[in-house]
């Protein structure tokens, strides 16, 4: 992957963070860095599962992927936001 590709990546991370952020109800109490990084992994894994599932390389937008990819970064900030809470 070339630094282009990672600089994207990040950056398509960010709009993933913050689109899964407001998918959940309600008041999340985890801050925004923890939402970019949650952003940018999520991009990544959902893209390996589209992938996986032979939905990653479409003609036109990839919508599959940036569903996954949301729903995986949703899952990953619900699941942050409930161990910040119990502490």
């Amino acid at each position: 992957m070339e630094i282009s590709g990672i600089i994207s990546a990040i950056v398509i991370g960010i709009i993933i963070g913050v689109l899964g952020r407001l998918v959940i109800p309600g008041r999340q109490h985890i801050g925004i860095l923890w939402t970019i990084v949650v952003g940018i992994v999520a991009a990544f894994i959902g893209a390996g599962i589209a992938s996986a599932f032979g939905v990653a390389d479409t003609k036109g937008p990839d919508w599959i992927e940036w569903f996954i990819q949301i729903a995986v970064a949703a899952v990953g900030i619900a699941a942050l936001d409930r161990v910040k809470v119990r502490r």
